[in-house]
């Protein structure tokens, strides 16, 4: 899921939430960018790959010499196991 994705869902059950959410998501990509070792290292998923908490969500990125690539954007409450295919 990405940014667009979890956006339409909360957009459809409360349009307000959303646009808080989003804005929350980008303001902490910004932050993330200029310093991504904020986040949680997550190399038990994928080497190098981080995480940070927005409220129910996660942000999975990879910390790059002038920023961030975002990997996705997910639910805190998804088995990240499955997702990553670590079984």
């Amino acid at each position: 899921m990405d940014l667009k994705q979890v956006n339409s869902y909360l957009a459809g059950k409360n349009p307000q939430a959303a646009r808080i959410l989003k804005e929350k998501i980008q303001q902490a990509c910004k932050k993330l960018a200029k310093f991504p070792n904020l986040g949680r290292r997550r190399d038990e998923l994928i080497p190098r790959l981080r995480s940070f908490p927005v409220e129910d969500y996660l942000i999975f990125y990879f910390p790059l010499e002038n920023g961030i690539e975002i990997a996705r954007v997910v639910s805190g409450y998804r088995d990240l196991d499955a997702m990553f295919d670590l079984d």
